[in-house]
């Protein structure tokens, strides 16, 4: 009788053993279970697939998943510090080193490894007008008579198609305008970016010159390919920004008065405190501003609904599968 008691007990114990092991194992495997994300982004649509592929990622570790809002990006970094956003994924480290400042910086927020990089930013021309008339540097826009080829509005000034109130860009911009002495001959036109942008490329196609400020990755220099249509131009010096010199030339030697540029994922410091498998994906995560590209095009050509993006973004992971389950592995890893 006692054996058999002895046999049970072991029994019943291994049985609880067991079911301790899957408990244990269920909650390393889904880490973010019964925790709620908020994500956000601009109100650039083309920043969908960066941040619904780090959504995705986090539902896998068994977080619940908001659906993405969007904010411009000084409100972004402010929400995300004050807890009223979890992550965003379109921090630019250098073009938003304000905004990530003036919401608290490291103390609130948290940024660790890079997300995508290679980025770059600049001032580009058709390359017919670049050849016509030698243009090769914006500074070259101080002469009358070049800006007024560049005039669409009748002004006779050169109408820039500029960059978004709130975007961080416009700002650089409008420190070019004054560092290079361009306020008498050009006009920064700002508004909707893909709207000003559209009008751009209806000139081009008309054959008429055109000038404008873009940034890599982005569908534009996909369409107006940098060095068949299109040509960048450099500046004469590097700004000053932030009241500093900042030499802006990048590595093949071009200065095209932005230095280059990584995206990097923020989130509240509180919430990667508390959530190390959250922190640890974040930080390894890393797509190729080539692919970047390749989707942005596919929304430009058409494919930009919410439904396109998801997908292409679950097509991308099917593609990078064993990238993927690389990302949810360490992440998994790390909350143990």
């Amino acid at each position: 009788m006692k054996t058999t008691r002895l046999f049970l007990a072991r029994g019943l114990l291994a049985l609880g053993l067991i079911a301790f092991g899957a408990t244990a194992q269920a909650a390393n495997d889904l880490p973010g279970q019964g925790i709620t994300v908020q994500p956000l982004k601009s109100s650039l649509a083309e920043e969908a697939f960066q941040t619904l592929l780090v959504m995705r990622a986090l539902e896998k570790l068994g977080y619940k998943v908001e659906p993405m809002k969007d904010l411009e990006p000084a409100t972004e970094h402010l929400a995300i510090a004050n807890g009223d956003a979890t992550f965003m994924a379109n921090h630019w480290s250098l073009l938003h080193a304000d905004f990530y400042k003036n919401s608290g910086g490291d103390a609130r927020l948290w940024r660790q490894g890079t997300y995508s990089d290679g980025a770059v930013q600049g001032y580009l021309i058709d390359r017919k007008t670049a050849e016509q008339y030698n243009i090769t540097n914006l500074a070259q826009l101080k002469d009358p008579a070049i800006a007024k080829l560049f005039d669409a509005d009748g002004d006779g000034k050169a109408d820039l198609t500029g960059c978004n109130p709130g975007w961080g860009c416009e700002l650089a911009i409008e420190n070019h305008l004054n560092a290079y002495q361009l306020r008498d001959s050009v006009t920064h036109k700002q508004g909707s970016y893909a709207a000003l942008m559209a009008d751009t490329i209806a000139r081009f196609k008309q054959d008429k010159p055109i000038l404008y400020y873009t940034w890599t990755p982005y569908w534009v220099s996909a369409v107006l390919r940098p060095g068949a249509d299109v040509v960048w131009l450099q500046v004469p010096f590097s700004p000053a920004q932030a009241g500093a010199q900042v030499d802006t030339r990048l590595p093949n030697g071009r200065n095209y008065g932005f230095l280059a540029n990584e995206q990097r994922i923020v989130a509240n410091r509180t919430f990667i405190e508390k959530n190390p498998a959250a922190g640890r994906l974040f930080e390894v995560m890393k797509l190729p501003i080539s692919d970047i590209n390749a989707q942005n095009l596919r929304m430009s050509e058409g494919a930009n609904s919410m439904q396109d993006v998801t997908r292409h973004t679950d097509g991308w992971i099917r593609v990078h599968q064993a990238t993927f389950d690389g990302w949810i592995a360490q992440a998994r890893a790390a909350a143990r």
